[in-house]
């Protein structure tokens, strides 16, 4: 799911990130991400729960996570970038060369909050 992809729901107007029609009742059910609620985690936010993202879900909500491949990342101690992250594991470790100190991103773990 991705904010440059989106569907349509039959019906309805508008274009979403996540269509699925239920196979009892055939009802297409929608999530779409909130264009304006990415945010960054930081160095900062380490260890704690961040809210990083918004969803607007009608007829479904989420209740796991997954990360997958496609994240990003910038070094605390140098200018180094990290792309295109695996994050499949819930771990990701590298080397910054530039600073001369292993890199890493740590037992991921996550929570959906209703509001």
């Amino acid at each position: 799911m991705s904010l440059e992809e989106s569907q349509a729901v039959k019906g309805s107007r508008g274009k979403f990130n996540f269509v699925s029609k239920c196979k009892l009742c055939g009802r297409e059910n929608s999530m779409d991400i909130i264009k304006d609620s990415i945010t960054e985690y930081t160095i900062e936010d380490s260890n704690t729960f961040k809210t990083m993202v918004a969803f607007d879900c009608r007829g479904l909500e989420p209740f796991d996570f997954s990360p997958r491949v496609g994240f990003v990342a910038d070094a605390v101690d140098s200018a180094s970038k990290f792309s295109d992250i695996n994050l499949t594991e819930k771990d990701w470790s590298d080397y910054d060369e530039k600073a001369a100190v292993s890199v890493g991103i740590y037992e991921v773990t996550h929570r959906f909050l209703r509001l």
